[in-house]
């Protein structure tokens, strides 16, 4: 199981969220090309980069960091925030991202999707954000009435590989993860689920790992000193 350190830019910044909220941001660092250089030194496998801005207007302005991020490291870059269209992935991939993922828009415009699916196969993931039972958008800032099982089956139809499923009301809160909303998610799902919000300790990975998720984003409990990435990852491997 990959254990997935992610770094969320807002204004050109290291920063966290709590529950998704953007008055409620924490700032890490003033240098995310630093601070994923050194997720990968201590072993991190891929990076997950998201940027807050975007996902919350759909134009990113943080794409220059993305670049040197991708520059900088010799491990995989996946990006999210304000993908919708196939030529911001096209302009992504450019930029060095190994894999896309695709927002608000894998639901509010599923023509797109589903090109973007054909286009660029596996590079191509959706982000199931979840609040209060419900599919979560524009930044989390959102909700369309749609079941996160209902959600699965409509991205899989689209064509996704990839399934990145957060919870919003935990995300940030160091509180532990919703299990029973990703064991229903990892259950309805026939593709590969990677899962973040609220982990906190090495239980939450271990309950995960336990689950058949392929990964665990991790935030916070990283930023903060709850979690060593090195002796996650040596957990992972004994367990």
């Amino acid at each position: 199981m990959l254990l997935i350190p992610a770094i969320d830019l807002l204004g050109g910044r290291c920063a966290r969220l709590y529950q998704g909220r953007f008055d409620r941001a924490t700032v890490y660092s003033d240098d995310p090309v630093g601070v994923a250089r050194a997720w990968a030194e201590a072993g991190a496998r891929w990076l997950h980069v998201v940027d807050l801005d975007a996902a919350r207007t759909g134009e990113p302005v943080n794409l220059a960091t993305v670049a040197a991020i991708c520059r900088a490291v010799g491990v995989p870059v996946q990006y999210g925030g304000g993908v919708r269209s196939s030529g911001r992935v096209r302009e992504l991939l450019g930029l060095g991202v190994s894999r896309v993922v695709v927002g608000t828009a894998a639901f509010t415009d599923p023509d797109f999707l589903t090109a973007a699916c054909r286009e660029f196969g596996d590079r191509i993931a959706a982000a199931l954000d979840v609040r209060d039972g419900q599919v979560a958008v524009s930044g989390w800032e959102a909700v369309v009435a749609i079941d996160p099982v209902e959600a699965v089956g409509r991205l899989e139809a689209a064509g996704v590989r990839r399934i990145i499923l957060t919870d919003a009301g935990r995300d940030g809160t160091l509180g532990g993860v919703n299990l029973d909303l990703v064991r229903k998610v990892v259950g309805a799902a026939r593709v590969p689920v990677i899962v973040g919000g609220g982990v906190g300790r090495l239980e939450d990975i271990r309950a995960l790992k336990a689950l058949g998720v392929e990964g665990v984003i991790l935030g916070r409990a990283l930023y903060e000193g709850r979690l060593e990435l090195k002796e996650a990852l040596a957990a992972v491997k004994e367990s």
